[in-house]
């Protein structure tokens, strides 16, 4: 393995990268390679992240320049009267249409090659505030065409857009066009809190995912609001006929020693939610979900066996009769206390084994693991064990005396964060993280959630979370990115929670974003619980650096090939203290056959492209806003160029904004 961790000012970067070849011509322009389009959220329904494009390779990636620039004007800065936003959207390609979703809902297309709006649709969306420190968001839209349509290629709503509402509803729009399609539900919409209860208020269940379309069906799960209550709203996962919107199955994840038919309605609530884009294997007919908690996140005394699907990976039946069943489930954290519930699309990949090659999905969390598994079994094909973890529980709750751990790959994140891994810049501040961690526990990968407090490292952030990985399937390599900070979890007796002032509790307004400290009621459980960045007087995670990481591991011999720091202190410090000592990040990475990585994610504001074979940085360009949304890229013809385009609209940590930013290489003169 290459570990490539070297401090470097932002100057002396700079100049390394750009200075060789500086003012020489691009190449000639190759355009005689494959060319392909991005029609699902991860490309394909494998949520791989690869494209077959290759007009854009390591030795002549340095002269990609911004080509085109579209701005939506759909972001906020977040008040007393809305939630700020967040452009985390991967948009689609299909039919020489760039599409996309704004953190408003709004549906746009755009021509590929000039950024030209083709149209829009707004969906007139009512809610503008969120829970706690969620931004407003929409990650992505599905496209469906309709083969059995009359009337060819321009009959009405042959080809849809389906897309997921923060008001929780399904919507189909004609590709074409952007109009609503008048046979899909009512008017083009269907409203997906139906059948939920009459308690479920707008902001504790609505869709983030892009939907995905499978056998003419379009499949939705649904952000459940994290920590408000123990009887949340439903996990249920929905297959709705993509023609009429009618309900084909529904998933309602529930234990199978449970009653089928819940007392409250047709669907258990405080079940595992599916809030994270889901994979699709359409010639076996399976789907696979990635699972959230069941409720609430760090108190699992009352779940009473309602976790069993929890933090996993599912493979349900798509069709015939058993339809919205499950075919096996792995279980990746057993009784979930720390919220590391899948955010990760789950890859499909041909696994080479000494036997042959074998049909695996892989399956990303966020303590770093990296699970292979047979994709129609779900048995282990790297090996897994079951290894003792910290006990000791506060009053009501219970624990798991063993967690599942990847044996091959090697857990991607370190083992854990004690007194002496205090980092800081000066004796002062090393001093203080020292004191953070020692008064807390910290006895490694999942200690439990307490009453005086508990070091959870990685963050319920990741690791890996939903940014998702890349993997290249002609040598099965999969890139993916992870931070590295810690936080603090401490539960909070019902009592001394109720004493707490209301402004520090408050979470209505959505607007503790930028807050250090967010409190959650977690509603009729014994605690309330508050969780912490743990950084340094300075402002710096307690955690040595790098803070975010870019890492390639070989899926067929479990080795790390490399892993470098992503991401500079630009933004984050002073300059010159702009150091790439690697940073969080939100959003993931592509892969290309031309042998590179794309990835944004970073505060910094900048999208780099990597090399694949070595993880050497190659190129890098300034952004209007940082960009924590997953690249796409796509070539639609012959004698045209391969574009690169990512959304760059702002974090928590960041500035929001609203740009759509593509780059090419320069046009032959």
């Amino acid at each position: 393995m290459r570990r490539q961790g070297a401090i470097r000012g932002e100057l002396l970067f700079t100049m390394l990268l750009f200075v060789a070849g500086c003012g020489e011509p691009p190449p000639p322009l190759d355009t005689s390679g494959p060319t392909g389009d991005w029609p699902h959220y991860g490309q394909g329904l494998e949520g791989l992240r690869y494209s077959p494009l290759d007009q854009i390779r390591p030795d002549n990636v340095a002269y990609l320049e911004e080509v085109w620039r579209y701005e939506s004007g759909d972001f906020a800065l977040g008040d007393e009267t809305q939630t700020r936003t967040s452009l985390q959207v991967t948009p689609i390609v299909v039919g020489e249409r760039l599409i996309f979703c704004t953190p408003y809902n709004r549906v746009i297309a755009l021509d590929p090659e000039t950024g030209e709006e083709l149209w829009q649709f707004d969906p007139e969306l009512q809610l503008r505030r969120l829970h706690g420190a969620y931004p407003m968001i929409c990650r992505g839209v599905a496209h469906w065409q309709d083969a059995e349509a009359d009337g060819g290629n321009e009959s009405e709503c042959r080809e849809r857009i389906f897309t997921g509402t923060q008001d929780a509803e399904l919507i189909a729009l004609d590709a074409a066009t952007g109009r609503p399609c008048a046979d899909f539900g009512e008017a083009g919409r269907l409203a997906l809190r139906d059948d939920l209860g009459d308690d479920v208020p707008p902001w504790e269940y609505y869709v983030t995912s892009a939907p995905l379309v499978v056998d003419d069906l379009v499949i939705v799960g649904a952000l459940v609001a994290d920590n408000v209550r123990a009887d949340a709203p439903p996990g249920v996962v929905r297959a709705f006929d993509a023609r009429t919107g009618e309900l084909a199955w529904a998933w309602d994840p529930v234990p199978p020693d449970h009653p089928a038919t819940p007392a409250e309605g047709p669907y258990r609530r405080s079940t595992a939610n599916v809030w994270a884009p889901m994979a699709a294997d359409a010639e076996r007919g399976l789907l696979f979900v990635p699972t959230g908690n069941a409720p609430p996140d760090y108190f699992g005394g009352q779940r009473n066996g309602l976790d069993h699907y929890s933090s996993s990976v599912v493979a349900l039946h798509t069709r015939g009769e058993r339809a919205g069943e499950v075919a096996w489930h792995f279980q990746t954290v057993h009784h979930d206390l720390w919220d590391y519930d899948i955010g990760a699309q789950p890859s499909l990949i041909e696994l080479n084994t000494d036997d042959g090659p074998v049909a695996a999905v892989v399956v990303s969390t966020k303590a770093g693991h990296v699970f292979v598994l047979d994709r129609e079994s779900g048995e282990p094909l790297h090996p897994i064990e079951e290894r003792p973890v910290p006990q000791d529980p506060a009053p009501g709750e219970w624990l798991s005396p063993t967690q599942p751990f990847p044996v091959t790959p090697p857990t991607l994140f370190p083992p854990q964060l004690t007194p002496d891994d205090a980092w800081g810049l000066t004796f002062w501040d090393r001093g203080r993280c020292r004191r953070e961690i020692e008064s807390r526990r910290a006895e490694g990968l999942y200690t439990p959630p307490s009453l005086e407090g508990t070091v959870v490292y990685p963050a319920a952030t990741g690791g890996i979370n939903w940014g998702s990985g890349a993997v290249d399937p002609s040598r099965n390599l999969l890139v993916v990115n992870q931070s590295r900070v810690p936080t603090g979890v401490r539960l909070i007796p019902r009592e001394e929670y109720a004493a707490l002032p209301e402004e520090e509790t408050r979470t209505d307004a959505g607007g503790l974003a930028g807050a250090n400290r967010l409190y959650s009621e977690m509603r009729d459980t014994p605690y309330g619980v508050s969780v912490e960045l743990l950084s340094s007087p300075l402002g710096m995670p307690c955690s040595a650096p790098p803070w975010g990481t870019l890492t390639a591991v070989d899926l067929d011999d479990g080795e790390i090939r490399w892993e470098v720091p992503l991401g500079s202190t630009r933004g984050l410090a002073p300059w010159p203290f702009w150091l790439e000592w690697g940073v969080p990040n939100v959003g993931g990475p592509i892969v290309t056959a031309g042998g590179l990585a794309f990835i944004a994610a970073t505060p910094d504001r900048y999208i780099r492209a990597f090399d694949l074979a070595s993880g050497e940085t190659l190129w890098r360009a300034d952004l209007p806003y940082a960009a924590h949304a997953t690249p796409l890229t796509y070539r639609l013809g012959p004698e045209r160029r391969q574009f690169l385009v990512v959304a760059a609209g702002g974090h928590l940590f960041s500035d929001p904004g609203d740009a759509i930013v593509a780059f090419a290489l320069p046009e032959p003169e």
